[in-house]
């Protein structure tokens, strides 16, 4: 399940998390964020219980993205421990997502 968070929530949801997290950094007005909305959500289901995916609408809590230098949207950004370990900036395939998730992981 793919789970919007907030200011109050992204400590908690992501920084704590038990598990990698991938944060969708989006806004609605971006056709790009858009396009890869039902790829993330699938990737949320298969995904389930080994990598996290969540979601931050830049517009309505543009601290978190002003917080991890969020110039471009989609920016796709995986935290490990609480910690950022990558950022992908942009809409890609699902099958290169992947890989660019597993290569971040193994390192």
């Amino acid at each position: 399940m793919t789970l919007t968070v907030t200011d109050e929530t992204f400590d908690r949801d992501v920084l704590q998390s038990d598990i990698p997290v991938l944060v969708d950094f989006w806004a609605e007005w971006c056709p790009p964020c858009h396009m890869i909305a039902p790829m993330l959500a699938e990737l949320a289901e298969e995904l389930d219980g080994t990598i996290a995916i969540r979601k931050v609408n830049t517009d309505e809590h543009p601290g978190l993205g002003a917080r991890y230098r969020i110039m471009s949207l989609p920016t796709l950004m995986l935290f490990v421990d609480g910690e950022p370990v990558q950022a992908l900036v942009g809409a890609r395939p699902k099958a290169r997502l992947l890989k660019e998730l597993e290569d971040a992981l193994s390192r």
